[in-house]
């Protein structure tokens, strides 16, 4: 079998330059066993078989001809269904979406596909992005690929849970307060938010548009940071954008690593909601750090403990104002019913039966505390808070290079353990939000193939200074090759 030896980018392209296989063997081989795998995981929501193959054969034909490949030619990749791809629908995993089909790529997948990527379908994921395991989805839960009792964790969870499933080589996810870090260590994969900015967002449906960002799913650093290096920089589309050097994004340095400081922060270590079996990968992650030589400093980030808060106002407030454009009567929604009198009689039924119990929850809060009398006692001291935030960052910064914290407070846990309390849930993105309030880079790593009784993954996270991702890719690369096992 043709992908029993492949882990990697590197193994594959080595593969197809060795003539061991062609891409139309190796794609038409994985389509299998997508068919066979995701009836059990439930990763994919629509798959692009006809295009993938079309693709893979002109790759072929390139190859044949003596022509070399790079980038990421002929690699399969799978795309949050919160991206858009020409010709094809783009859900949000929302009844509101269902028939509506993209008009245009975003500018994530014209990169990729400039670069000769293999698109091999839309993954799952909560609704529009709004959860922490992908049970908020319209279209069915996805399952863990470790435990298919257990959650993938979320937004991003089918990106995740096929890459962890060997589904794909990359995926690409969004990042709002978690959403590709949390559900990459639940999963055992490697996941990267950059910097707000460092990719674009044109074509990505919005869920808050200050904290949205782009980025990639892989199982090695190195294959996270060849992604990240082909879909970042300026793009005319998205002002937020901006031209940022990355071709030395997979120059690992093994000396400059080590040379790097590494912060602690005492708020997360002691954190009470930070399960046992969680804080004993982490303390032995980070007992590798200290005898490859790592020098260790403990840190504060006093304001760290308002983050949740903080961002359950934000967030909801930016949702509520995207999501306004959602009437079921754009985006092709358009479903008639007699008792649809009136437009606002219209706009209640479908926006009513469109977004699922979630949404609703957010647009609801978010309309609250942007509503008059409340916007200064709740928004604008959000919006306060969060830069003090920043700042507690920015200072650390000035003593560390990177910032050590787990990525989650628990493996991954079981369908409807906390349905039923929303807090529960918002509690599992304690370690990832205060990222997102900063527009700082982070990445997930797993502390070892698995570490709890149960046989579950851990990650641990490496947060960056502003348009830091070589420091985070380069120590996280280092603890990968040398110092994981």
């Amino acid at each position: 079998m043709i992908w029993d030896s492949i882990k990697t980018i590197s193994d594959y392209h080595t593969g197809l330059r060795e003539k061991k296989f062609s891409v139309t063997e190796a794609i038409t081989e994985l389509y299998a066993y997508i068919e066979n795998r995701d009836t059990d995981v439930h990763a994919f929501l629509q798959l692009q078989k006809k295009e993938a193959l079309d693709s893979a054969r002109l790759i072929d034909v390139r190859i044949q001809a003596g022509e070399s490949i790079g980038g990421l030619e002929g690699v399969p990749i799978v795309i949050k269904d919160n991206i858009l791809i020409h010709g094809f629908s783009t859900t949000a995993s929302s009844r509101i979406l269902e028939s509506y089909v993209a008009s245009y790529d975003a500018t994530v997948i014209q990169k990729l596909k400039k670069a000769g990527a293999i698109l091999i379908g839309k993954t799952n994921l909560d609704e529009f992005a709004m959860g922490s395991s992908t049970e908020n989805s319209a279209f069915g839960v996805t399952k863990n690929p470790y435990d298919t009792t257990k959650v993938p964790g979320g937004s991003s969870g089918g990106s995740a849970a096929a890459v962890g499933a060997h589904m794909a080589l990359g995926a690409l996810g969004s990042d709002t307060g978690g959403s590709i870090r949390q559900p990459a260590a639940l999963c055992g994969v490697v996941g990267l938010k950059p910097t707000y900015g460092a990719v674009s967002r044109y074509g990505v449906v919005s869920l808050a548009s200050s904290l949205d960002q782009v980025g990639p799913f892989a199982h090695t650093v190195a294959d996270a940071a060849h992604i990240f290096q082909v879909i970042a920089g300026k793009d005319s589309h998205d002002a937020t954008s901006h031209s940022y050097d990355v071709s030395s994004m997979t120059q690992f340095n093994q000396s400059h690593a080590r040379a790097r400081t590494i912060g602690v922060v005492d708020e997360y270590i002691q954190e009470k909601g930070l399960s046992p079996e969680v804080s004993i990968a982490i303390e032995k992650a980070l007992e590798r750090f200290k005898k490859a030589g790592y020098t260790i400093k403990h840190i504060s980030l006093p304001h760290v403990k308002y983050a949740l808060s903080c961002y359950y106002i934000i967030l909801p407030a930016e949702a509520s104002s995207n999501l306004a454009r959602y009437d079921g009567i754009r985006y092709a929604r358009i479903t008639h019913d007699d008792t649809q009198h009136t437009l606002l009689d219209t706009y209640l039924t479908q926006r009513g039966k469109g977004f699922g119990d979630e949404v609703r929850r957010r647009i609801l809060l978010g309309a609250f505390v942007l509503s008059s009398g409340y916007y200064e006692a709740y928004y604008a001291k959000a919006q306060k808070v969060r830069r003090l935030i920043q700042e507690d960052f920015l200072k650390a910064f000035t003593e560390v290079d990177v910032i050590f914290t787990p990525t989650t407070p628990s493996s991954a846990f079981t369908f409807g353990e906390k349905t039923q309390n929303p807090l529960a849930m918002y509690l599992e993105d304690i370690f990832t939000i205060p990222v997102n309030l900063a527009g700082i880079p982070a990445i997930s790593i797993p502390v070892d193939s698995v570490y709890t009784k149960d046989s579950m993954p851990v990650g641990f996270q490496l947060i960056g200074k502003p348009w830091g991702e070589y420091d985070i890719l380069n120590i996280g690369h280092d603890y990968e090759m040398n110092l994981r096992n």
